[in-house]
């Protein structure tokens, strides 16, 4: 049988969504159409390998920043100091670094910055697992890692893969080192277990939620206990040594670490027409590295200045001093203002400025249509998803973008025949999410969502459609050269 839809329910479910997506779509005048009928698959595809070389290496905020910085001064930019009296790098093309977790890339433009900027931001951390300070123990013939999960994830998603351990800790000597253990073929890579189905009864009666807590998420970090028979920590003992020897390190060094558990796998290319991307951290990486790229790929100096803000801590509130809600943007603006001795204020830029909240969304999962409305809801493949409100319920900590704020950007794209569609998160009350977009219009910029729908978002491995990647590539591109 070439088509097997499984039980008739199914089939019926089927028919039922295609026909209420088709009927609505016309009766509204938004056909429903996939983006790669109309764009570049040559460019498309060079975009993509591009994309899953650098976030295989990137997995971390710190090393997106890193990668984000080697392929911007490739670009003609050069590292600049906000702090700093001294006078700016010539030639306009300028990166500012927050603490090595976000960063400022501006182009200034011809015209006065206090009439305004296109920004683009677009957040680089990524749900993981987190090392706690006072981390390692034994037990069960086990060194393991205590742990604490960051950001909004399934727990039960994150037991039984390979893990790999990426990022910063200092040595004896003061000397701050740079973990990645686990990327390479020849690497251990760590694991949390999980209970055998055989007893497990107990588990499966609880909800799914509830199935994995945050504390059974404890990491296998070592199994080889020491030669010393009177040692009644032997494991742990062994761990220690392996430190002290291999990285001279010692057990006082992991309070003042910052260690993240990520999934050691590698993006791949999903069908077999090779359609899709299956990596960890699409959500929000895919839209960082297509609004940089956006941003060096413009030929031609531009009118406005252009800003890519790539941000920290989005995926717990945009805390913090690298998240969106800090005043590092003020204070590039700041510099900027003081460097070409323009008589304005970092708030009447912002109030001049176009932004984009650059941010993933929900696609439609043929295994779970009941959650959405298909009118209203995003279709992997089908252009970069402009998103006019966020937040929950009766849009319950929403950025509720304006008519003539959609106006102006979806002009743009038809005028760039980029592929777009418009969706929300779901159906109305049953769940909901946010971006950096509040944050953005709180300083008065006018600002509005746009980014990829993706399966299994804040999963180990997300999926995103390489067409959308492009089309993504080229709204920002469009954005930051035309808005006004």
């Amino acid at each position: 049988m070439l088509f097997d839809f499984g039980p008739i329910s199914r089939y019926a479910e089927f028919v039922t969504y295609w026909r209420s997506t088709m009927m609505k779509s016309k009766e509204i005048g938004l056909n429903k159409t996939s983006a790669w009928r109309s764009i570049d698959r040559k460019a498309t595809d060079k975009l993509a390998a591009e994309y899953m070389s650098l976030i295989k290496d990137a997995k971390t905020e710190r090393e997106f920043v890193e990668a984000a910085t080697v392929v911007a001064q490739a670009g003609g930019y050069r590292i600049a100091d906000a702090l700093s009296a001294k006078t700016l790098p010539k030639g306009g093309k300028l990166l500012f670094i927050n603490r090595g977790k976000n960063a400022v890339i501006v182009r200034l433009g011809k015209r006065p910055l206090g009439e305004g900027a296109n920004i683009i931001a677009a957040h680089v951390d990524a749900p993981r697992i987190d090392v706690k300070q006072n981390p390692l123990f034994e037990s069960t013939g086990l060194g393991l890692f205590q742990t604490h999960y960051y950001g909004g994830i399934k727990k039960y998603q994150w037991v039984t893969i390979p893990l790999a351990l990426h990022g910063v800790i200092y040595d004896k000597a003061g000397k701050k080192l740079q973990l990645r253990i686990g990327e390479e073929d020849n690497d251990p890579v760590f694991n949390i277990s999980d209970i055998l189905p055989h007893l497990g009864q107990a588990q499966g009666e609880k909800k799914l939620t509830e199935g994995v807590s945050g504390e059974a998420l404890d990491a296998i970090v070592g199994h080889v206990p020491t030669d010393d028979k009177n040692d009644k920590t032997p494991i742990r003992s062994n761990i220690l040594k392996m430190l002290a020897k291999q990285l001279n390190v010692e057990e006082r060094a992991f309070a003042a670490s910052e260690l993240e558990l990520v999934p050691a796998m590698k993006p791949r290319e999903v069908g077999f027409d090779r359609g899709l991307i299956l990596a960890y951290g699409h959500d929000d990486r895919i839209c960082g590295y297509t609004a940089l790229r956006g941003l060096l790929d413009q030929k031609k100096e531009p009118e406005r200045t252009q800003v890519v803000f790539l941000v920290d801590k989005e995926e717990i509130g945009s805390e913090g001093d690298t998240g969106m809600q800090s005043e590092f943007l003020e204070l590039v603006i700041e510099r900027l203002i003081l460097e070409t001795g323009e008589k304005t204020t970092a708030r009447q830029v912002f109030w001049s400025s176009m932004a984009l909240s650059a941010d993933v969304g929900a696609g439609m999962d043929p295994n779970y249509l009941d959650v959405f409305e298909p009118t209203n809801a995003a279709t992997v493949g089908n252009g970069i998803v402009i998103t006019k409100f966020t937040g929950s319920r009766g849009k319950s900590s929403a950025h509720d973008a304006s008519a003539e704020t959609l106006h102006k950007v979806l002009g743009l794209l038809d005028e760039a025949k980029v592929p777009w569609q418009v969706a929300e998160m779901g159906k109305v009350d049953v769940g909901g999410g946010g971006t950096v977009a509040k944050f953005l219009s709180k300083r008065g910029i006018e600002t509005l969502d746009a980014g990829p729908a993706l399966l299994s978002m804040h999963a180990p491995q997300e999926l995103a459609s390489k067409a959308d990647l492009y089309a993504c590539y080229l709204a920002y591109k469009t954005f930051l050269e035309k808005a006004r």
